[in-house]
């Protein structure tokens, strides 16, 4: 395994330090637990752990992921995609197409990641053959224990019979593992100290009296245009917000579990790629996603726990960045005692102008990987037949069966008409600014 070449395909010029213990501490040890911040980078560290393990001459699944949610699964599936190792992966989770993922394991692959309910359907029909599977992962595990996957988990593992290494990660530590996760000699690789708080800033605004959507707005309104993630614990406040910023015309993505699975990820995508700054979102968002750069993090109603206060703010100050974390509050209400610190007042101007539009707007395409086509044919495409300039054209992201493509806003209505009646890869696709 050539971990250089690797890096240099994901565009990472080094490994971090965690990164680093955790392949020394896989090379010792045939059980780790991981305990690091999120965004940290343990999704790399443990697919370069596990990629070692992987033998080309071997048919079937060799390593099991297991994520608590459906954007962890295809965050996994998408990192180790780039990673270009030539091993099959695959994804299965709630909301995704049964048949598709019954014609994939068919002809298995060599990882499989999904999330636990998924997984244990599986299991059951067996469409699973888990005779050389001996890699576990449990990613993200003290949020699938948080989420009452924990029977399902521990159904799983009861049939890997030939199971012998695995990693678990959390961005929380626990007082016991449960019986079923643990295994004789495990050690633990903790980073979750080396989290530099100087690094995240925190402030606090207060309303006059009860209705705080007034302060938001003003908050909002002097983030200086940089990406911030408005957390929210119900849907019902995303969709407050999200009204009064529509009325004011800002433009904005939510995000909660109301939503069905390819309007969250059309969100997301909208957001990476910088069509908008704001998400608004519940819990959620708080872990497992790929949302990097994160200026700010608004907590519009505070967090009930400090677990879910420090996965919140562990969106923002990633890695080396610096970031700051606002608290609106109530009239009287106080800061909770899970605060640590002293967070300064963050004094609120009385003019509330509109942030900068963001430039950019996201194309919708009709074809993505089940179609054989990549982001080389949409670029090529894109400049070919539609005569855009680089400058021009943004992040793309292909999914199976759709693509999404950054592109600035006033070159989109030229490139849409240019392209409409051509051919991507000799199939006649549908092109639209994304909704």
């Amino acid at each position: 395994m050539e971990i250089n070449k690797i890096l240099t395909r994901l565009g990472i010029e080094s490994l971090n330090a965690m990164q680093e213990k955790v392949l020394e501490t896989a090379l010792e040890s045939r059980s780790l637990n991981v305990l690091s911040p999120t965004g940290s980078g343990k999704t790399l560290a443990y697919l370069l752990s596990l990629l070692r393990e992987l033998r080309p001459n071997i048919r079937g699944i060799q390593a099991l992921v297991i994520v608590p949610s459906r954007e962890l699964a295809l965050q996994v599936e998408q990192v180790f995609r780039s990673m270009g190792t030539g091993f099959k992966i695959n994804c299965c989770y709630g909301g995704h197409s049964m048949k598709t993922e019954l014609n994939n394991l068919s002809e298995p692959p060599t990882v499989l990641v999904g999330t636990p309910g998924r997984l244990a359907d599986h299991f059951r029909r067996e469409s699973i053959n888990p005779s050389v599977l001996h890699y576990l992962v449990l990613d993200e595990f003290d949020k699938s224990l948080e989420l009452g996957f924990q029977s399902d988990m521990e159904n799983i593992i009861s049939q890997l019979s030939t199971l012998d290494r695995r990693i678990l990660t959390s961005a929380t530590k626990m007082e016991s593992l449960p019986e079923f996760a643990a295994a004789e000699g495990m050690q633990t690789v903790d980073f979750l100290e080396e989290k530099k708080m100087e690094m995240l800033k925190q402030q606090w605004v207060r309303a006059s009296g009860t209705d705080k959507l007034d302060v938001l707005f003003r908050l909002i309104c002097q983030l200086e245009s940089q990406p911030a993630i408005v957390f929210c614990n119900h849907r019902q406040a995303v969709q407050r917000i999200s009204e009064l910023l529509m009325q004011n015309g800002l433009a904005h993505g939510v995000f909660h579990g109301g939503l069905e699975q390819d309007e969250r990820e059309r969100e997301l995508i909208k957001f990476r790629n910088g069509s908008h700054r704001i998400l608004l979102a519940t819990d959620l968002a708080a872990r497992g996603l790929d949302i990097p750069e994160i200026k700010y993090i608004v907590h519009y109603q505070l967090p009930e726990t400090r677990e879910a206060f420090v996965h919140r703010n562990g969106r923002t100050a990633r890695m080396n960045a610096s970031g700051t974390s606002f608290l609106v509050l109530a009239g009287d209400e106080q800061l909770p005692e899970f605060v640590e610190g002293n967070p300064e007042e963050y004094k609120l101007g009385e003019q509330a102008a509109l942030p900068s539009d963001t430039g950019w707007v996201t194309l919708y395409i009709s074809g993505g990987k089940k179609d054989k086509i990549n982001k080389i044919d949409i670029v090529g495409f894109f400049m070919k037949k539609g005569k855009l300039d680089k400058a021009d054209l943004g992040r793309i992201d292909v999914l199976d069966k759709s693509s999404f493509a950054a592109v600035r806003k006033e070159a989109v209505q030229a490139l849409l008409k240019r392209i409409r009646p051509e051919r991507l890869k000799k199939k006649k696709l549908r092109y639209a600014v994304a909704k």
